[in-house]
């Protein structure tokens, strides 16, 4: 497993441009970031609901992926 995180990083890369970027303008993430930390980047009133935390997940998981792959394969460097 460890082996996959750290040989898979062009994926987690391609991943993180394209479904961890769209929409591009702005970009989805980005935005419920925001909406998280209290941002006014969407409605506030109505409150993370189940469908947005799971577009968290789907939108945020391969900048995770990458982060981790970035780390063993710099840590391995060392």
């Amino acid at each position: 497993m460890k082996n996959q995180l750290k040989n898979n990083w062009k994926i987690f890369l391609l991943a993180s441009l394209t479904l961890g970027l769209a929409p591009f303008s702005p970009p989805h993430i980005w935005g419920k970031i925001q909406w998280i930390l209290g941002g006014n980047a969407f409605s506030v009133e109505n409150g993370m609901q189940l469908k947005d935390w799971l577009d968290v997940l789907l939108h945020g998981t391969p900048w995770v992926l990458l982060l981790i792959s970035g780390i063993l394969n710099l840590s391995i460097k060392k």
